[in-house]
């Protein structure tokens, strides 16, 4: 029992003992957050990897079928919802590591600038009792902006071409600069699922992708982002 009553382990009672206590929190606050980083991290190299792989697994020769390239969309799309559930618990510690650095330690180094004098009870308020800052809807496409939009991009430029170009089918000819619109059709074409119906589907699915990235989500401003951001 402490000075003031309190059971438990004693408080800081002076000054040295508080910033002891402040930096060991800061360190510990830290490698939380590296942690996390590390696991979007991996989740974007496997999506990168996927891409890779099946893009070439795809366009390396005319027998491979299309369903390839879609089959890699799905793929994209499961590790972006992971990355998002990931990106969350990361914000989570990236607000209390900022909130620090903002307000105590770039004090220290610099003092006179603006200073929240709630800063403390923000991080308390969450260590007593953690919350998301950002909605797993609104988590998906900010990762969707930053990094996966342009895996989503390679990928409908890929099966565009692989649907559209005689040389990427089997027994195409090579004087051939392209094909009909029938031709596209019956290339586009999933097992017993018709091409029109294929091609309206990823439409509409790149159509929802496209709203994610540009609209969805960029009203939850992130006070702690700055302009250095993941």
């Amino acid at each position: 029992m402490d000075k003031s009553g309190r059971s438990g382990p004693a408080l800081p009672a002076s000054p040295i003992e508080a910033m002891n206590a402040m930096v060991h929190y800061y360190r510990g606050e830290l490698a939380r957050m590296a942690g996390w980083r590390d696991r979007i991290d991996r989740t974007s190299n496997w999506a990168i990897t996927v891409v890779a792989a099946l893009l070439s697994v795809s366009l390396s020769t005319p027998n491979s079928h299309h369903g390839v390239l879609l089959f890699a969309m799905l793929l994209v799309t499961l590790l972006l919802l992971i990355e998002a559930r990931r990106y969350r618990f990361f914000d989570v510690y990236r607000m209390r590591v900022r909130q620090m650095e903002r307000n105590y330690f770039a004090e220290f180094f610099g003092p006179g600038g603006v200073v929240n004098p709630e800063w403390a009870n923000t991080i308390a308020a969450s260590l007593r009792r953690p919350a998301f800052h950002i909605s797993y809807r609104a988590a998906a496409c900010r990762r969707l902006r930053r990094n996966y939009g342009w895996m989503y991009l390679i990928l409908l430029l890929a099966w565009a071409l692989k649907i559209s170009s005689s040389t990427m089918q089997s027994g195409g000819q090579n004087d051939e600069a392209g094909l009909s619109i029938e031709r596209v059709l019956a290339n586009a074409t999933l097992g017993p699922i018709n091409g029109g119906v294929v091609i309206g589907a990823v439409a509409i699915a790149y159509v929802l992708i496209l709203y994610g990235a540009l609209v969805v989500g960029r009203s939850e401003k992130d006070g702690d982002e700055g302009d250095v951001h993941v």
